[in-house]
C-alpha cells in the first residue's frame, strides 16, 4: 500500500486558470471560481500564459477566464496572442472585461474569445460562462483527479501510519503534520479519528502549533511502555477542538536514546488499534527507532526544500537507508516553498534536483508565507486563520488523497 499511496499524494489537474496582470483586482472573480471549481483551478500572470500552454500540466487545461480591464487596452496583441494559442490547444476562453471600451472588447471577441462577462460579476454570471463553454464539449469533464476526494467512508482496519521526517531545519515538516492531521480528520462527517505523536523528544513543536500543554505523564509512559496499555495512552493524550488528538513530546528535554525500538513499536501498535490515522512526527536525527517507524508506515514523508543543504542531507538519507536494506519505496520526498505552476525555471531545478538524488518527488507543497508562522505562533492550524493559503490548499488536496487511496485500500481487503 505504501508505493501506491505516495504515487496518490500528487496534486489533483488543474482544469482551469485565470489570466490577468494582477488576479488581486479581480477578488469576485477569485470567490466565484473557488465556489465552481474548489481547489482544482490556478493564476497565471499575463506574461506567464503564453509559456505555460506549452507544458504538460496544460493539456488539462478545459478552460481559461481572462480578467482584462482598461489598463490592459495596450496590451492587446498579447491577450490576442493567448486568446490564439489557447484555441489551437481546444482551451476555451472565458473573456472577464472591467471598464475596457466597446472597440477593444470588439477586438478581443473577434480574437476568438469563446464568452464574455463583465465585471463586477452579477450573480451567477460566471457559472453561467463555465457551463455555456462546457456544453459543447464532448469529452468528459475532468473535476477530480488523483487529489479528489472520491468516497465518503470511514476507514476500516487495519489504520494507516504516515510519519513526517524533516531532512533539514525550518523546511516545514511539523507544519505539515499538524496540518495534515487537522485536514484529515475534519474532510467530511465521516472524517478519520486522527493521532499525532511527537517523537522529537528534545525540540518537538507539535504542541506549541496547537497551543497545547504538555504532560508530564508522557516521559512517566515513554521510560516504561511495557506497562502501557490503551487506558494510560489515551490518558496520556490532549485534544485540539476534540478532533485531533496529540501525543505531545515530554515537558523536559530527554535523551533521544531514552526509547528503543520496542518501546516505538509498541506505541505505535497501541495508537493504532485507538485511531483510524497516526501521523508521527520525527527528530531530525536519524535514530535506532527510525527503521522502526519506517517499517511500520504506509507512506513515510522526507520534507525537504530547494536548497544544497536539503539536497546534501537527502543524499545522506538515501545512502543510509541503501546500506541497510531499508525500504526507500516508502519513502515518499515532499518538496515544501516548491516553485509555483508556472515557475518554469524554478520546476527545471525540481527536475534536476530529483536527478541527481535519483528519487521521484512525489509531493510538491508551495511556500505559505508568513501566514503559516502566524498560525504556528496563534497555536491554530492553517484552515482558521489561512483558509485561502495555497499551502493549506496542497495539503488539502494531500489529506484527500491519502484518504480516499486508504478508502479504496480497505475496500480491497474487505
Amino acid at each position: 500500500m505504501g508505493s501506491e499511496l505516495a504515487l496518490k499524494s500528487e496534486p489533483a489537474p488543474i482544469v482551469a486558470c485565470t489570466i490577468a496582470r494582477d488576479v488581486q483586482k479581480f477578488d469576485l472573480l477569485i470567490d466565484d471560481m473557488e465556489a465552481e471549481l474548489g481547489e482544482s483551478w490556478g493564476d497565471l500572470q499575463l506574461t506567464e500564459a503564453r509559456a505555460f500552454f506549452d507544458q504538460p500540466e496544460a493539456k488539462a487545461l478545459e478552460f481559461v477566464a481572462i480578467a482584462v480591464d482598461a489598463e490592459d487596452e495596450g496590451d492587446v496583441g498579447l491577450i490576442g496572442e493567448i486568446i490564439s494559442v489557447a484555441a489551437a490547444r481546444k482551451i476555451k476562453v472565458i473573456l472577464i472585461a472591467d471598464n475596457v471600451s466597446t472597440a477593444g472588447l470588439h477586438q478581443l471577441l473577434k480574437l476568438g474569445a469563446h464568452d464574455f462577462v463583465p465585471y463586477p460579476l452579477p450573480e451567477r454570471a460566471l457559472a453561467d460562462a463555465i457551463e455555456r463553454v462546457r456544453q459543447p464539449d464532448p469529452e468528459p469533464t475532468v473535476q477530480n483527479g488523483e487529489g479528489g476526494v472520491q468516497s465518503k467512508q470511514k476507514l476500516s482496519s487495519p489504520s494507516a501510519l504516515f510519519a513526517v521526517q524533516k531532512l533539514a531545519g525550518g523546511c516545514g515538516a511539523t507544519t505539515l503534520a499538524v496540518n495534515l492531521a487537522w485536514e484529515l480528520a475534519t474532510l467530511d462527517k465521516d472524517a478519520p479519528s486522527v493521532c499525532i505523536i511527537d517523537l522529537d523528544l528534545q525540540s518537538g513543536s507539535v504542541a506549541t502549533f496547537l497551543d497545547l500543554s504538555r504532560r508530564e505523564v508522557i516521559t512517566e509512559l515513554l521510560a516504561d511502555t511495557a506497562t502501557m496499555d490503551e487506558d494510560s495512552f489515551r490518558q496520556a493524550l490532549t485534544s485540539y477542538d476534540d478532533k485531533v488528538s496529540v501525543f505531545t513530546s515530554p515537558s523536559e528535554i530527554v535523551p533521544l536514546d531514552m526509547i528503543g525500538p520496542e518501546d516505538v513499536e509498541r506505541v505505535l501498535e497501541i495508537a493504532k488499534d485507538c485511531f483510524d490515522v497516526v501521523i508521527v512526527d520525527m527528530p531530525s536525527s536519524i535514530v535506532q527507532w527510525t527503521e522502526t517507524v519506517l517499517a511500520r508506515s504506509d507512506v513515510f514523508f522526507a520534507v525537504m526544500e530547494l536548497d544544497m543543504r536539503s539536497a546534501q542531507n537527502a543524499m545522506r538519507f538515501i545512502k543510509a537507508l541503501q546500506s541497510e536494506d531499508l525500504p526507500l519505496e516508502k519513502v515518499n520526498f515532499a518538496l515544501n516553498r516548491g516553485p509555483r505552476m508556472t515557475d518554469l525555471n524554478g520546476k527545471g531545478r525540481v527536475k534536476k534536483l530529483a536527478e541527481s538524488l535519483g528519487v521521484k518527488i512525489s509531493t510538491m507543497l508551495v511556500d505559505g508565507g508568513k501566514q503559516v508562522t502566524e498560525c504556528s505562533d496563534h497555536g491554530v492550524p492553517m484552515a482558521d486563520l489561512a483558509k485561502k493559503n495555497p499551502l493549506r490548499k496542497d495539503i488539502m488536496k494531500l489529506a484527500a488523497s491519502l484518504h480516499s487511496a486508504l478508502v479504496d485500500d480497505s475496500a480491497k481487503a474487505g
